[in-house]
C-alpha cells in the first residue's frame, strides 16, 4: 500500500508557513508500515489542487490532503476534491448542526459561512473533528482513496491517528513496521562516506537481502548522517535488521560515527565525561564561546563542566592563560591555552582553540586555519591543525563541532 501526500496552502509555497504537516504524516506511515514516495506542495487555486491530487492518485493508492478545509472562499479543497471525483457537492444538514452545536457549546454564533463546511462530494463521508469545525472526508476514486484533513495540526494529527491509519492498514490487507535509524558521523564529506558505503548498498539490492535501504544526508555544521531504513511485519523484527546494518556500518565508518538518531556531539562528550568520571574547561578564541554554549546545553552539564574562557584578545592569553608571547594561531598557542585553562579552573581535561576566521586575523596563515588544543590525562598535551572551509560563520562553527569531536576521540 502506497499514499502520498498533498498539502494545500499559497502560505506553504510562500515561506510564511513550515509544512510539519506532511513530515509528520510521513512519520505515521512509516510506522504503521505505509509506503510514502512523495509529498507535493500545492497553492490556493482550483485546476492546480485538481491537478496535484489527478497526479498523485495516479501513482499511489491513496492520498492524504492537506488544508484548505475552512469556511472562507479560499478554501477549496472540497470543491477541487468533488470536480477530481466528476460530482456534485451536497450540504449534510446532519453536519451542519453538528457544526453549529459546537459553536453554541463555546457561546458563539455560528457564522453563515461555516456551512460550506458540511459540503462533501456526492459519494464521499466525514471523518468526525472532534476538535473543530472542519471535518475530514473519505473519498473513494476508483480502487483508490482520498482522505482530506485540516490544516490544524492537532486536528489533522487526531483524524490520522484515529481514522486514516487504521483505514488504510485494512485496505492494504497487511501489517507492516518501517523504522530508521540514523549514524551520526563527523570528519568525511558526503561523497568520501557515499563510497565508503557503496558495497553495502549493492549487497541490499541483493535478491535475499533485508528490506533495507541507506539514504545519506548532509547535514552542514552537525556532520553527515546516514540512515537507514527497514521495513518488516513487526517492530521487533525490523529492530533485528536495524541491529545488523547498524554493525555493518559501524564496521564500515568506524570512529566517523559518533553518536545515533538524536545524539549531538556535545551529548556524546558529555556522556563519555560522566562516564569516565572526568572534568572540563575550555579556552576559546575565534570561536569566542561557541564551544562553552553548545556544551552548557547539555542538562547536567554542570555536573562535569567547570567553565571556559572567552580569551579572544592576545593579551588575556598571555595574562591569564600563560601563553608565551608571540603569534597566537599557532599548534603552541592552542596548547598552552589547554593547559593554561585546565590548571586555572582545575579541571581534569583542558581544550584550547584558536586560528584565522578572516583576512583581518591572519598572522601570515589563510583564512580557515584552526588549531585544537588537548590537554587530556594519560598523553601528553597536543594541538591538531586542521583548514575549515567557508566564512566568518562556518569557520567559528566548524572548529566547534571539530574541537568537540577531537575530544571525543581521545576519550575512547
Amino acid at each position: 500500500m502506497r499514499c502520498d501526500v498533498v498539502a494545500v496552502g499559497t502560505e506553504l509555497l510562500l515561506g510564511q508557513i513550515v509544512d510539519t504537516n506532511s513530515a509528520w504524516i510521513g512519520q505515521q506511515l512509516a510506522a504503521g508500515g505505509i509506503d510514502s514516495l512523495l509529498q507535493t506542495k500545492v497553492g490556493d487555486n482550483r485546476s492546480r489542487i485538481v491537478s496535484a491530487l489527478s497526479d498523485a492518485l495516479r501513482h499511489a493508492d491513496a492520498v492524504i490532503c492537506c488544508g484548505g478545509l475552512g469556511p472562507t472562499q479560499d478554501d477549496i479543497t472540497r470543491e477541487s476534491i468533488a470536480e477530481l471525483m466528476g460530482v456534485a457537492l451536497e450540504r449534510d444538514i446532519a453536519m451542519v448542526a453538528t457544526i453549529r452545536a459546537m459553536f453554541d457549546r463555546r457561546g458563539r454564533v455560528m457564522p453563515e459561512s461555516n456551512q460550506r463546511q458540511a459540503d462533501k462530494p456526492v459519494g464521499a463521508s466525514f471523518i468526525i473533528n472532534e476538535r473543530g469545525t472542519a471535518p475530514g472526508l473519505i473519498c473513494p476514486i476508483g480502487d483508490k482513496v482520498l482522505y482530506a484533513v485540516p490544516g490544524v495540526p492537532h486536528e489533522m494529527q487526531a483524524m490520522v491517528d484515529q481514522v486514516i491509519l487504521p483505514d488504510l492498514v485494512r485496505r492494504s490487507g497487511e501489517t507492516a513496521v518501517i523504522a530508521s535509524r540514523v549514524l551520526r558521523t563527523w570528519g568525511a564529506a558526503e561523497s568520501a562516506i557515499a563510497e565508503m558505503v557503496a558495497p553495502r548498498l549493492e549487497a541490499l539490492d541483493a535478491p535475499g537481502a533485508p528490506a533495507a535501504t541507506i539514504a545519506f544526508l548532509a547535514s552542514g555544521i552537525e556532520g553527515i548522517k546516514v540512515r537507514v531504513t527497514a521495513k518488516a511485519p513487526t517492530r521487533s523484527a525490523v529492530d533485528a535488521i536495524l541491529d545488523v546494518e547498524e554493525q555493518h556500518l559501524r564496521g564500515i565508518l568506524g570512529d566517523l560515527v559518533f553518536g545515533l538518531d538524536d545524539d549531538s556531539m556535545e551529548r556524546v562528550v558529555a556522556r563519555r565525561l560522566t562516564e569516565l568520571g572526568l572534568t572540563l574547561a575550555v579556552a576559546e578564541s575565534l570561536t569566542g564561546g561557541l564551544v562553552s554554549s553548545r556544551l552548557v546545553g547539555v542538562p547536567g552539564a554542570s555536573g562535569w563542566f567547570r567553565g571556559g574562557v572567552v580569551s579572544y584578545a592576545s593579551q588575556v592569553k598571555f595574562d591569564l592563560l600563560g601563553v608565551p608571547e608571540g603569534p597566537v594561531v599557532s599548534a603552541a598557542t592552542a596548547i598552552a591555552m589547554a593547559v593554561g585553562v585546565r590548571d586555572r579552573l582545575r579541571a581534569d581535561v583542558g581544550l584550547g582553540v584558536t586560528g584565522v576566521a578572516g583576512p583581518d586575523e591572519q598572522e601570515g596563515r589563510p583564512v580557515g586555519t584552526v588549531f585544537l588544543g588537548l590537554a587530556v590525562p594519560g598523553t601528553p598535551p597536543e594541538a591538531v591543525e586542521i583548514r575549515l572551509p567557508g566564512d566568518r560563520e562556518q569557520v567559528r562553527q566548524f572548529a566547534t563541532i571539530g574541537l568537540l569531536d577531537q575530544l571525543r576521540r581521545r576519550l575512547g
